[in-house]
């Protein structure tokens, strides 16, 4: 259905449809009506511009992820739709990458009024750059979060979650942890890094080791363990800040011709699928993925029918479960 095919129905001008569109305070009652009537006669399917019109919402919401292809942000999507099915809302999903050209392109859709809301997960330290973008419209971050601020979020205690990983292996007998981490312009990566050297400092471990992966995938995993077994003095323990990349490590450990947990005992953080399709299985930091996203649903539903309403903070629980791996 174009403008121009409403306006013909409606027998307006297509300048009138437009500002009924965009509803204009200078539009006639009787022609207001017309446009709506031409668009409910038409029988547009799911007559979700008629119901914008009426409502002045799209019932849309923006989602924003930093990689779709990451196991933990896929799930954290499907709770995010879960929920907005449930409350007459649809979601358009985009891969931004963190970069901040994609995404100001997807802001776009708010300054349209396509989207009656936005809920990101981009790295922490473009939040700055979002928030100038999203101004005062009604915005989640998801995962990544400010400890104060106008921003409502949900996520988890990533420091308390990586302490509590680092000092289970200690108290297994490992003496040499090593750190897989990623990118630091993440909140979550400098956290769990946080958390990794503050337990070694309290299990009075003096080793420690950190290798970076180029990104969050499973050959950059993988790359990085071999980085740590090619070192002067190998870690007996590996604690890496994803699923994903803990399955990497795990490759180039056995690609050595290691055992794992004999040799080098392997740790991973967010409970994904992929860490019971691994063997042996992985032991994992297990995040509520799913329910994070319902959260942060919630959270952005109440800030639509109540933009004035204060920013709230949710930090859910986490579970470590132990497998074979470690």
């Amino acid at each position: 259905m174009s403008i121009q095919k409403i306006a013909r129905l409606a027998g307006v001008s297509v300048a009138t449809v437009s500002r009924v569109l965009n509803n204009s305070d200078s539009v006639k009652d009787k022609n207001r009506d017309k446009v709506l009537n031409a668009i409910r006669d038409s029988n547009y399917q799911p007559n979700l511009l008629a119901r914008q019109l009426r409502t002045a919402r799209s019932s849309m919401v923006l989602v924003m992820v930093s990689d779709i292809s990451n196991p933990f942000c896929a799930e954290v999507v499907k709770g995010i739709e879960e929920t907005a099915e449930k409350n007459g809302y649809r979601i358009l999903l985009c891969n931004s990458g963190a970069d901040i050209d994609r995404s100001r392109s997807s802001l776009q859709l708010l300054a349209g009024k396509m989207v009656d809301g936005i809920i990101t997960m981009d790295a922490f330290s473009k939040l700055p750059d979002l928030a100038r973008m999203i101004n005062k419209a009604p915005w989640v971050q998801c995962a990544e979060y400010a400890d104060a601020g106008d921003i409502s979020c949900v996520g988890i205690n990533d420091a308390e979650a990586s302490q509590a990983m680092v000092r289970y292996l200690a108290e297994k007998g490992h003496q040499r942890i090593a750190l897989i981490n990623h990118d630091l312009s993440y909140k979550y990566a400098r956290l769990r890094q946080r958390g990794y050297l503050s337990q070694l400092a309290s299990s009075q471990l003096d080793w420690q080791s950190i290798a970076y992966a180029s990104e969050l995938s499973f050959n950059a995993g993988k790359q990085a363990m071999k980085t740590l077994l090619a070192s002067e003095e190998r870690p007996d323990a590996v604690f890496a800040i994803s699923d994903t990349l803990a399955a990497g490590a795990m490759a180039a450990i056995q690609e050595a011709g290691l055992r794992i947990p004999q040799d080098i005992a392997v740790a991973g953080f967010d409970g994904t699928e992929l860490s019971e399709m691994v063997f042996p299985p992985l032991t994992t930091i297990v995040q509520p993925s799913r329910d994070i996203g319902r959260q942060a649903l919630a959270l952005l539903l109440k800030k639509i029918d109540n933009p004035d309403a204060v920013a709230e903070r949710t930090i859910m629980s986490w579970e470590l479960v132990q497998r074979a791996s470690a």
